[in-house]
């Protein structure tokens, strides 16, 4: 499967201005946390789909003399995250730029569909030639198979044979075209600046660049932006499933997610955490960054103050989405940096978001240690990861998951903690309070969506 999880996408179409391939780029640098290894800008010239994507930063890629020459007024964007590979080839970089027999559309996608081998097989044999494995291109051939005289009616068929997540930004030589998976499980919301309407995974897109979040777009909406403004087509809402692990750990605090801010749901959290566990230190830190605002509700209820413990180089990625282990070990070196004054001979609890393989813990124990730490207590504000995801969220194998292989005591003795404890998920679900539901296949196994079989056996090793 070419799935794009763990992405950032962004569209805007404008009635008048030339410039959208700039907004699109200020858009992509707010969601760069969303994806550090490709980067693309795609737009509509006079009829024509002009485009640039390479591997790198956004600021790499989309150089001053790239971005001049993308002229239009509707554009799309994407940052791309780690695919569990180092493959860094363009045929794996989105937005993929399509020709069909009544023009040219190009489509960017966060998200994972199940089943894309299963479509994939089937346009094959009818005669279809796919040069990539990106579920994008299988989107793509389904528009093109299904058009007649409507692109919408044969966005609406084609959205319908897919099984999976995704917030898919669509662009055709006339109009922008954006939908959400019927489970809402990946974030997608509309903003306008101006009178251009623009499309974005969040809303701290529309800050970034002095736009007015309007709404998040619902599960299984379908909206049509072009010259007669903004319409829906389609609404095929199922159970809600939001993916949670978006709330915990990849979503920016400073965006909202159904009106509600990420920052509080985390304070919140941190505070639940803090009435779950026993605490007895001095002091309260944050893994960075993630786990900052955690700590601040923990310490917050604990009544232990707070204190800066770690300092983080700005300038190094995060290492959970690092392609290779030994990318991921270097990068948890050259990151991080104790404050020895703040922590010697301090008892200490370390509160962080998740622990996925265990490398980063470890080595931030081990630092905190031998910067004169008295004692080191983990407080993890969600549930153990015990299961890949197929939906989205770029999570190694189970073999790769620390939770999965070993007991709470056991990998507290592994990252050398004094003490480990995890949230619950019933006290997660709660912090976060809001009455739409949650994807938790990664805590607990119940996915909104059961993954794909290959002659009766998991292929994704859950």
């Amino acid at each position: 499967m070419g799935g794009t999880a763990l992405s950032g996408v962004v569209g805007i179409y404008s009635s008048n201005r030339k410039d959208v391939a700039q907004v699109v780029y200020y858009g992509l640098y707010a969601l760069q946390h969303r994806g550090q290894i490709s980067a693309g800008i795609a737009v509509n010239n006079n009829g024509f789909i002009d485009y640039h994507r390479e591997a790198g930063l956004v600021n790499e890629v989309l150089s001053k003399d790239n971005l001049y020459k993308l002229t239009g007024n509707i554009a799309i964007g994407h940052v791309r995250y780690a695919f569990n590979s180092s493959n860094q080839s363009l045929l794996t970089t989105l937005p993929l730029v399509a020709g069909y027999k009544r023009g040219a559309l190009a489509i960017t996608l966060d998200g994972s569909i199940v089943n894309s081998n299963i479509l994939r097989d089937k346009l094959e044999e009818e005669g279809v030639i796919f040069q990539s494995e990106l579920d994008a291109e299988v989107i793509a051939n389904l528009v093109a198979r299904n058009s007649r005289d409507n692109i919408e009616e044969a966005v609406i068929k084609s959205l319908d044979e897919l099984s999976g997540s995704y917030a898919l930004i669509m662009m055709t030589n006339d109009r922008l075209i954006a939908a959400r998976d019927p489970y809402g499980i990946k974030p997608l919301c509309l903003g306008k600046l101006g009178k251009d309407y623009i499309v974005s995974s969040e809303s701290c897109v529309f800050d970034n660049i002095g736009a007015e979040f309007l709404r998040d777009i619902d599960p299984g909406e379908v909206i049509v932006i072009d010259n007669e403004a903004l319409r829906t087509i389609s609404r095929k809402k199922a159970k809600e499933n939001l993916c949670l692990f978006e709330l915990v750990y990849f979503a920016r605090p400073d965006s909202l997610l159904y009106g509600k801010s990420i920052y509080s749901s985390r304070r919140e959290a941190g505070r639940q955490l803090a009435r779950e566990s026993r605490n007895d230190a001095d002091i309260i830190i944050g893994g960075p960054d993630s786990g900052t605002v955690f700590a601040i509700g923990f310490a917050e209820e604990a009544n232990i103050p707070y204190a800066e413990g770690l300092i983080k180089n700005r300038y190094v990625g995060r290492t959970f989405i690092q392609p290779s282990q030994e990318l991921r070990e270097q990068g948890v070196m050259i990151k991080l940096n104790a404050i020895k004054e703040n922590i010697d001979g301090k008892r200490i609890i370390l509160v962080d978001d998740s622990i996925v393989r265990g490398t980063t813990m470890k080595r931030i124990v081990q630092m905190l240690k031998k910067a004169g730490a008295k004692e080191v207590h983990v407080r993890i504000a969600s549930p153990p990861v015990i299961n890949a995801c197929h939906l989205g969220m770029d999570t190694p194998s189970k073999k790769d998951l620390i939770a999965a292989n070993m007991s709470s005591e056991e990998i507290r003795k592994l990252i050398g903690a004094d003490s480990l404890y995890f949230m619950s998920l019933e006290g997660l679900v709660k912090s976060v309070g809001k009455n739409n539901g949650f994807c938790t296949g990664c805590f607990n196994n119940r996915y909104a969506i059961d993954p794909p079989e290959e002659e009766g056996k998991n292929v994704y090793n859950l």
